[in-house]
């Protein structure tokens, strides 16, 4: 795995434009870079991350099956009582999953180590399936990679096919988000072209125009049924919502399904550890109440059960605490992870995200920044295979 430095395509932000990807600068910063490009192997990208991601993935189901039988594990990870049926349910009769990312570090000498599961409400995906493929081929066809140059990416082929299995007959899928959010939006925006390549007629409604009919079902800002929906707000917050006693009886499809509230709660990483612990991927975590954080002693990552983008993660090496991103999260509370160094590259320090589309690995997107904690502006840099 290495860091090259390289120039920008001529045309780069006109390319972008053209192609709808407007979530590339906010305030002047760039989120998209292309003046540096992370390179790998194939046996870099196949033993050390999708095979990781697929067994990781494969512990993760058989932890959600143990969890939905489990009162005490549903409380520990702070999901509502009045919300547990809602979880098991969705289980037991089998809901679909469209995607996830696991978040990795990883640098090519040792083991990919994750960090975290969002596989809940993960963005980043028009960055990684599409703009960073079409850097790729721009890249090949000006002479500045070798044609035989590669990525690991099938995630847009893979979210249309995955579409295509859910909804066989296609027909109307609603779309929620919150409308004034532009990566949201646009994230969105991205998912309703691949359904409608798919076959599926989507119907877009702000996340906070969705209402209740006199027969419990969820509707519309036109008063439409709401039969399946795909929502990039997550569960800990929908649970919690006015209408979540709603939820069960309204005989939505919900996209992703309320058993990823297991995956997408920091609380999955001791869970995950207790049960496998020694797991070369994993890292030692533990609930803060327990009395094995001890053990980690005196470095460690602090994080809240539930947070975006970095926020209210603490980092404490050999004592001293980094600054926080304090953003009000950590109500519910809190697990403690080992502290994983981060190889920097070229003084940035990047994450791998590992895109899952059901159970099956779909590609990386990587995420870097001059600090250890990703946040929402850590810049996103495309990455090529060669051997």
């Amino acid at each position: 795995m290495k860091r090259i430095k390289t120039a920008e395509r001529p045309g780069c932000d006109a390319r972008a434009e053209a192609l709808g990807f407007t979530w590339r600068h906010l305030d002047g910063a760039r989120y998209w870079d292309e003046r540096a490009y992370y390179q790998f192997t194939l046996a870099e990208i196949e033993d050390g991350l999708e095979h990781p991601a697929r067994e990781l993935h494969a512990l993760c189901l058989d932890l959600v099956a143990e969890v939905v039988k489990s009162e005490a594990l549903m409380a520990k990870l702070a999901i509502p009582e009045a919300s547990r049926d809602d979880v098991a349910n969705s289980w037991k009769s089998k809901s679909p999953s469209l995607y996830g990312r696991f978040d990795f570090a990883y640098d090519g000498t040792g083991p990919a180590k994750l960090f975290e599961y969002n596989a809940d409400t993960p963005t980043s995906i028009y960055e990684t399936g599409t703009f960073q493929w079409v850097w790729l081929e721009d890249m090949i066809a000006a002479g500045r990679l070798p044609a035989d140059a590669d990525q690991f990416n099938s995630l847009h082929e893979k979210l249309q096919a995955r579409f295509k299995a859910i909804f066989p007959s296609g027909g109307f899928v609603h779309f929620a988000s919150d409308e004034e959010t532009l990566e949201d939006r646009q994230t969105v925006k991205y998912l309703e072209d691949i359904a409608i390549q798919a076959g599926i007629e989507p119907r877009f409604v702000p996340i906070d125009k969705i209402g209740l009919d006199a027969d419990g079902r969820f509707v519309d800002q036109d008063n439409f049924i709401i039969q399946a929906l795909f929502k990039l707000y997550p569960w800990e917050e929908m649970f919690r919502e006015d209408y979540a006693a709603n939820i069960g009886g309204s005989k939505t499809l919900f996209l992703e399904p309320a058993w990823k509230a297991i995956l997408s709660n920091k609380g999955l990483l001791p869970l995950l550890w207790e049960r496998n612990a020694g797991h070369p991927n994993l890292l030692p975590a533990f609930f803060e109440d327990d009395p094995r954080v001890a053990d980690l002693g005196n470095s460690w990552v602090r994080k809240p059960l539930f947070s975006r983008e970095g926020a209210n993660i603490e980092l404490v090496a050999n004592g001293r605490r980094a600054r926080v991103l304090d953003q009000g999260y950590g109500e519910e509370g809190h697990i403690r992870q080992a502290l994983q160094p981060i190889t920097r590259f070229d003084g940035n320090y990047p994450i791998i995200g590992a895109w899952m589309v059901d159970a099956e690995p779909a590609g990386v997107g990587i995420r870097e920044d001059r600090s250890r904690v990703t946040k929402n502006l850590s810049r996103f840099v495309p990455h090529v295979i060669l051997d």
